[in-house]
């Protein structure tokens, strides 16, 4: 009888390399909020006097008409910005991002 010449064992494929998700994850970190805040300005007044305010009351604060304020995303100084009105609501536009963040300081 003649010997079964034996085929070859088929090759072994190499291991399935994943591919890329279709929409990568987003980072968490871009989803956590902050709270932003624009100061006016500031206005220092015994107790006494804060006890008189009342409906009406005016009293003026540190800062010019048209001066810049700055933005605080945590109350961290992050930009300079300019107090603008938007339809009927107050806005501020960006002039100016501080390069340290912390001090203040462009």
């Amino acid at each position: 009888m003649a010997a079964k010449k034996k085929s070859p064992a088929p090759a072994t494929p190499p291991p399935a390399v994943p591919s890329p998700p279709a929409h990568p994850p987003a980072d968490p970190l871009v989803e956590v909020e902050v709270e932003l805040s624009v100061e006016l300005g500031r206005h220092t007044l015994t107790l006494d006097q804060a006890l008189t305010l009342g409906e009406q009351s005016i009293f003026e604060l540190d800062r010019m008409n048209g001066e810049p304020v700055e933005l605080k995303p945590n109350g961290i100084p992050f930009a300079r910005s300019e107090v603008v009105t938007v339809a009927e609501t107050f806005g501020v536009q960006i002039t100016e991002i501080f390069a340290g963040g912390r001090d203040g300081q462009p």
